[in-house]
């Protein structure tokens, strides 16, 4: 990079630094004095400057957008882009090992108390914890009872909260018990920052956190109940959509296992079994990453959507391991913060080395009336974690405002706590060209593995989105910060591959493909193929109307095949075919614009890009970070068709100058589409590896392509047109052949070299016959049931459909009645193959879709070595 001059480099003065004494400052221990583990990293800070550190502070934004780090809240709400600041958080060794430290008390002494809770009871016979504040939380799960857990250890993964108090005592505000979530995000900001600022990492001696996954999938692994080198672990996820899906994707890729959903697996004499391509497959261990009540519809919430039914009796049958299972719920109440203290004495024997601020449980009178009688002094929380929830600030509160909460909680007390509010610690963010403390909240990760706690070394730092503003949550825009810990020597670097370059048992992985996500691909490949063939139309049309030939009496007709074509590919009726098509089609410019932006129409181009979109998420996990760049693209035009829409929205259904002003930016963003598109198909062909799920990709763009070529063909050459060159010229560029003709033919542009170029040349990718013949060679490769010799449904459709194709005469189809100008022949193909083409689809379906549960032994269909069986 290079230097900035001297004189130019703007420094900082920590004295202009809002250091505060009723805080705790990571960074500042007074005003203008800084902690010592901070200064190396201030002083480079220094000597970088201002100016390099917006440049870095856009370098990261750009890194995060291209690997599409999202978080969404759930519902119909879009995905936001993740935040991270430039500027670590730093932290001590010493600091660390306090942490460490209690960290791992807190993780035996939760597995001791959830046992207990489901087991013995003895917590509750010795008056240790109220049975009321355990039964009645929506965590407790009745059906967990006696559930056994391998060797004995129930909660193998944990996240904890914490702040500094100004004493620069840590705190914990929460713990994390059913999929606790964050450690895909840590471990993404740590790679993005890593990169930003290379030699500083290098530098400053940082923990690395691969040797924490590397335990994790270790962990994992000695989990399953057969105790075999080959586990089959899952990680269980509610799909795309849901919050926190872009790192269920992410950690899923990275550790190397298969993502799936409820849908994906099933309960068959006991075990759980995952449906791939290739037939059920046995499960050992199961990552969930989603509420532990929603994992089993049989037994736990029957409203469910997302678990798989008896999957709990697998679990209870020693035939599974859920990770974290879904009585661990429990352990997230707010009322047990209380407690913990004597339950340490109990359990442990040991003081709680990390305590909680001040909190009451409202279930028991005394504390439920010193509540209420301090309620302008507490927070108020409910005992269940809630996404998107804040906690009540009794001191901001009216008369009326108090006066409700106060009865809320006398109707149910049991759902509320009262804590003081925690002083948060503060840390620096790097805002406009200054630092501005702001407070923060840990979340730190821990794992149970071979009979001892491991503490991800940092974890995910949540920073307030404002200086004024104390309430930090995702939802809120809060920005994230990567956690350094700083080792007192080098640290070794790691990796997740194994020591050894070559193992003796080496195999390659598995790689089995849940018919759910073979689905998926297909579909992205349709959505893909659909959003290019209507933007290769519109990108002819507006053409068209920016640029007329001259002599557009003679060309009136073509333009109107084209706009016909357009509904008939998008189905957007009634369009320029059903009632008031004869007004639409002498000015078609607001039709075009609608079917071109409104994301709320079937059909319309907006709509299928937001369609693919969806479908590239669902198997996020699946695409390189080359192909999610092309989606990034596809997003950022699809922001840009919104604006376009709001400025479309007043314009007349005339053609005027305004008009004219928003065709030209929109033909603009449809060249750009289709070297997107062309990019995409590009890097699916060579960067994607060509299994099972590419090919799937494959035969949804074939089939898609197939189908949108029928469409277009029929809406356009089924009439014989006077003056028909000027339609097959923009045919023939929509399909983009129109040089492999000039090449071939060498003549002025007629009907039957183009049926012949378009309809059965299989050298020709644009070709009808070209995606038929692709589509054969692919189906037939497919998995399938070799109990018979005879070609599948799919294989015969698509072998008539090749054969239609194959056995028309070009020069027949091209003949038009004398008296109708209607060619007839062109017509009944192109028919047959419309109802030909979904017939395949809806095959593949039926064979490779339907998710059923019944097992299937697939092999790949070998047709020279196969034998009817007797």
């Amino acid at each position: 990079m290079p230097t900035i001059p001297a004189s130019t480099v703007p420094v900082w003065n920590l004295s202009d630094y809002p250091c505060q004494r009723v805080h705790f400052d990571e960074m500042c221990s007074e005003p203008g004095q800084t902690r010592p583990h901070w200064q190396h990293l201030l002083d480079a800070l220094q000597r970088m400057g201002w100016a390099e550190l917006q440049n870095r502070q856009r370098e990261s934004r750009r890194l995060l957008r291209e690997s599409g780090v999202t978080y969404s809240t759930g519902g119909d709400e879009a995905e936001r882009p993740w935040q991270l600041d430039t500027i670590p958080l730093l932290m001590s060794s010493s600091d660390w090992l306090n942490i460490e430290r209690g960290i791992a008390q807190r993780v035996e002494l939760l597995n001791l108390l959830l046992k207990d809770i489901y087991g013995r009871g003895e917590v509750f016979r010795k008056n240790l914890l109220p049975p009321e504040l355990i039964y009645a939380h929506a965590g407790f799960q009745r059906a967990c009872v006696s559930v056994p857990a391998p060797g004995g250890q129930h909660l193998h993964f944990y996240a904890a909260d914490l702040t500094r108090a100004p004493n620069g005592d840590f705190y914990v505000v929460g713990d994390r018990t059913q999929a606790p979530p964050g450690a895909g995000y840590a471990l993404e900001n740590r790679i993005v920052l890593s990169r930003v600022l290379p030699s500083l990492f290098r530098d400053t001696q940082v923990h690395r956190l691969a040797l924490f996954f590397r335990s994790l999938r270790q962990s994992l692994q000695h989990l399953s109940w057969r105790r075999h080198d080959d586990a089959r672990i899952v990680m269980l996820t509610r799909g795309a959509g849901t919050p926190n899906y872009f790192e269920h994707a992410y950690l899923a890729k990275y550790l190397g296992y298969t993502l799936v959903q409820g849908a994906d697996l099933t309960v068959r004499d006991g075990r759980v079994w995952l449906k791939t391509l290739d037939g059920l497959q046995p499960v050992d261990v199961i990552f969930s990453c989603m509420p532990g009540h929603l994992s089993d519809p049989l037994e736990l919430d029957p409203t469910s959507a997302y678990g798989v039914s008896g999957l709990l009796q697998a679990v209870r049958l020693r035939q599974v391991t859920l990770i974290n299972p879904p009585s661990s719920g429990v352990l997230e109440n707010r009322g047990l913060l209380q407690f913990m203290p004597a339950l340490a004495k109990h359990f442990l024997g040991e003081e709680l080395r990390l305590l909680s601020p001040p909190t009451l449980w409202c279930g028991q009178r005394k504390e439920c009336e010193h509540v209420l009688a301090n309620l302008d002094k507490l927070l108020i929380k409910t005992v269940t974690p809630m996404s998107g929830e804040s906690a009540i600030r009794g001191w901001t509160l009216n008369a009326i405002e108090k006066e409700t909460l106060r009865q809320r909680i006398l109707s149910r007390p049991e759902l509320y706590v009262g804590q003081e509010q925690a002083k948060r610690s503060l840390a620096p963010v790097f805002v406009e060209n200054r630092l501005e403390a702001r407070q923060l909240v840990l979340r730190t990760f821990a794992l149970y593995a071979d009979s001892d706690v491991q503490v991800m070394p940092g974890g995910l730092t949540r920073v307030a989105p404002s200086s004024e503003q104390p309430v930090i949550s995702e939802q809120d825009g809060g920005l994230t910060k990567d956690t350094w810990i700083l080792a007192s020597e080098p640290e070794n670097r790691a990796t997740l591959l194994p020591a050894n370059d070559m193992p003796s048992n080496f195999s390659i992985g598995r790689g089995e493909l849940p018919s759910r996500v073979a689905e998926n691909l297909f579909w992205l490949g349709r959505y893909a193929e659909r959003g290019e063939g209507i933007t290769r139309l519109l990108r002819a049309l507006l053409r068209y109307l920016t640029e007329p030939p001259e002599e557009l009496e003679h060309t009136a007709n073509s333009l109107y095949s084209l706009l016909r074509a357009v509904t008939a590919l998008t189905e957007t009726y009634p369009g320029f075919i059903g009632d008031g098509s004869p007004e639409r089609l002498q000015a078609p410019e607001a039709e075009l614009m609608s079917v071109f932006l409104d994301a709320k129409r079937p059909g319309s181009l907006a709509y299928n890009l937001n369609g693919l979109l969806f479908a590239a998420r669902a198997v996020r996990e699946r695409l390189s970070p080359d192909i999610w760049r092309v989606f990034n693209e596809v997003e950022d035009n699809l922001a840009d068709l919104s604006q376009r829409q709001a400025k479309f929205s007043g314009l007349h259904s005339f053609f005027t100058d305004t008009s004219t002003d928003i065709l030209y930016p929109a033909l603009d963003t449809l060249n750009t589409l289709v070297t997107v598109f062309a990019a995409f198909n590009g890097l699916s062909q060579e960067n994607m590896t060509q299994g099972q799920g590419w090919k799937f990709l494959i035969v949804g763009r074939r089939l898609e392509r197939a189908q949108l070529t029928t469409h277009l063909l029929r809406a356009t050459l089924c009439q014989q047109l006077p003056y028909e060159s000027l339609l097959l010229e923009q045919l023939l560029l929509i399909c983009d052949s129109l040089m492999t003709y000039r090449s071939r033919y060498r003549s002025q542009i007629s009907i039957t070299p183009v049926l012949d170029l378009l309809l059965q040349d299989e050298t020709n990718p644009r070709a009808l016959s070209f995606q038929l013949e692709r589509l054969q060679h692919y189906i037939t490769n497919l998995p399938r049931d070799n109990l018979f010799a005879y070609k599948s449904q799919e294989e015969r459709l698509l072998l008539e459909a090749l054969t239609q194709v194959r056995l028309a005469d070009p020069q027949a189809l091209a003949e038009a009645d004398e008296n109708t100008q209607f060619r007839a022949k062109l017509d009944q193909l192109l028919v047959r193959l419309d109802r030909l083409l979904p017939a395949i689809s809806d095959a593949l379906t039926n064979s490779y879709f339907s998710h059923t549960d019944t097992p299937r032994q697939l092999v790949p269909y070998d047709s020279e070595n196969a034998e009817v069986e007797a």
